[in-house]
């Protein structure tokens, strides 16, 4: 039976390029795709009507609709879906393509276009999104006859899921999608085999690693899936390990071996052990600046085994001594065999020295918020992040004892992505708490995304903003490198009341202006049986330490929050003008109001 003929049977009508689409991501197993309509790909959403085991979430934004389906991929592993028109449809998801290209995140992006002889002419909403995508994407076609794209729509998904994994784009005219199809519907493609490890470069490793006296890990974003045979690698050899922003997860934060995230504002203990190790195995990483700090101070006593899926990362920031291409999960388990223990006393207590500078924030800031909220948090609990000092605070306070269940933007540095990203998420795991840390500017990017809560009543997510008035990232910075020539990055004057906007959308919100406050703030917070708000009301002035200065080297870290003059709110950033009849709103005043004055 054709696909036409079944689709008859099914009462669908004639097949269309749409119903082939439509079809296709059935078949393959994509049953959730976030996206927003317009007019150049309105027969996909007028197709859609026919095809009910797909569910379609509507968000309020193009990228919102990206970003959710980049939570989606990350919390499960599995491809994410979105779709836009043409345009600024299109080109609203570039930021996404961009964001899920730099962390290897399977995603298949479907815009519509202009009719092929429109193509060219800057007909309107035109735009040539394949072209604007090139360097962002792992693929894109533009499907200019319907015939082909039942196949392109399954390739797509292969190339997106197989080897590093990445976004892909299929640009479809409208016309195609009109046209009238008489083909087959492909099923999957199996994956293709990953390359084994050769023998000799892992008989290279384990001889520099029986030789190491101060042995260290480091494990990345492309070691997810390998958590079991990560930690049966560590326990092998008995090696400390340290896993970046992306790989949190991949080795359980409560296995005495874990010395924390390295990088700018890593732990203590995992940036001065990767600075005096002798030899340093990195697996699924590919040694971003804001993990290596200034290149040249980077690890200047080690030699480097370098786990790799692809072949472009390894040697290309950082010198490696035994090159192993494949499959993490293949190659830690390949690795494992024939491990001997090291023993390294010496080395163990000097870590052991390194992890008790671990300073617990104790002061009322946003270090002492985040890290509450975080004890708070289950082990399948899934945590995002927006993008900021809240970030970097979440991931050093933060024990994931589990792989995806950290979901943040690491090498884009998206604003905007956390909020989404957790809706994502929460719907591709509706049994679990989807919780999202955010900034009060990162938040504002995406904040729409709260009439999605609300038009599909979903449940589990959990939203924290942490409200310092600021733009919070770029401020330590101009208080540490501008002489606090604080630039415009002061929000307090025109933020919103923060309850009152989720009260607009009917999410319950909840406030906390001091440290006496957050116990039961958090605990109604979280026992809401819907999705709700929590707004953390912190000074404005404060830091995320460590940090590792641009230019520096890991070792040249400061490790604590420098001294202040004064108390952090004695600096006040210039007083903002209020529009004519709106009351002046400051960090003070949103202190001093209670949740029930703000609802008022």
């Amino acid at each position: 039976m054709t696909q036409q003929q079944h689709d008859w049977q099914q009462g669908r009508g004639e097949m269309t390029g749409a119903k082939a689409l439509w079809a296709t991501l059935a078949s393959h197993g994509v049953g959730t795709v976030f996206g927003y309509p317009g007019g150049a790909i309105m027969p996909v959403y007028d197709a859609l009507t026919f095809y009910p085991e797909v569910r379609h979430v509507l968000t309020r934004h193009e990228q919102g609709a990206i970003h959710a389906a980049e939570g989606w991929a990350k919390a499960t592993g599995e491809i994410g879906v979105c779709m836009a028109t043409s345009g600024p449809g299109a080109t609203n998801l570039v930021t996404g393509l961009a964001d899920a290209m730099m962390d290897s995140v399977p995603l298949l992006a479907i815009t519509g276009n202009v009719a092929r002889h429109l193509m060219g002419t800057d007909a309107f909403q035109e735009a040539d999104i394949t072209g604007i995508t090139m360097p962002i994407t792992k693929h894109n076609y533009v499907v200019r006859e319907v015939a082909d794209l039942p196949g392109v729509i399954a390739e797509a998904i292969r190339i997106a899921r197989s080897g590093r994994p990445g976004p892909v784009l299929v640009d479809i005219p409208k016309d195609v999608q009109l046209a009238a199809f008489s083909g087959e519907i492909p099923t999957p493609h199996a994956r293709p085999e990953v390359p084994a490890p050769a023998p000799e470069a892992l008989d290279a490793a384990r001889e520099l690693l029986r030789g190491a006296k101060r042995p260290v890990m480091m494990v990345g974003g492309g070691a997810l899936d390998a958590a079991a045979e990560i930690t049966a690698l560590a326990h092998a050899w008995n090696i400390p390990v340290s896993t970046t922003l992306m790989g949190l997860g991949a080795f359980p934060a409560s296995d005495p071996l874990w010395l924390g995230m390295p990088g700018m504002h890593g732990s203590v203990a995992a940036n001065r052990a990767i600075s005096g190790a002798d030899v340093l195995l990195a697996v699924g990483l590919r040694f971003d600046d804001r993990v290596t700090g200034r290149v040249n101070g980077f690890a200047p006593d080690a030699k480097v085994i370098h786990i790799e899926l692809d072949a472009a990362e390894i040697g290309k920031i950082v010198r490696t001594h035994v090159p192993v291409r494949g499959d993490a999960k293949v190659a830690a388990d390949a690795l494992a065999r024939g491990a001997a223990p090291l023993s390294h006393p010496e080395w163990d207590a000097q870590i052991a020295e390194w992890k008790a500078r671990t300073e617990t924030p104790a002061h009322w800031g946003a270090g002492y918020a985040v890290k509450a909220v975080c004890e708070r948090l289950d082990s399948q609990d899934i945590l995002s992040s927006d993008v900021g000092q809240h970030q970097m605070i979440a991931a050093q306070q933060a024990r994931f004892e589990r792989p995806r269940r950290w979901i943040n933007s690491g090498g884009l540095g998206t604003m905007g992505f956390g909020f989404p990203a957790a809706i994502g998420a929460g719907m591709a795991e509706p049994g679990v708490r989807s919780v999202v840390i955010a900034g009060d500017g990162g938040f504002q990017m995406t904040a729409q995304e709260l009439a999605t809560l609300k038009m599909y009543d979903i449940r589990n997510v959990k939203i924290c903003i942490v409200n310092n008035s600021f733009l919070g990232m770029v401020r330590q910075w101009q208080e540490l490198f501008h002489e606090k020539r604080y630039s415009e990055v002061w929000l307090g004057d025109s933020n919103p009341d923060f309850l009152k906007l989720a009260d607009a959308y009917d999410v319950p919100a909840y406030r906390a202006s001091s440290a006496e406050e957050l116990p039961a703030a958090i605990d109604a917070w979280l026992s809401d049986p819907k999705s709700a708000l929590l707004e953390v009301v912190v000074p404005h002035e404060h830091g995320v330490f460590p940090m590792v200065p641009a230019g520096a080297a890991l070792n040249e870290m400061i490790e604590t929050e420098p001294p202040r003059a004064a108390p952090p709110e004695s600096v006040q950033p210039p007083a903002q003008p209020a529009a004519p009849g709106t009351p002046a709103m400051n960090a003070a005043a949103l202190q001093a109001r209670t949740p029930q004055e703000a609802r008022a």
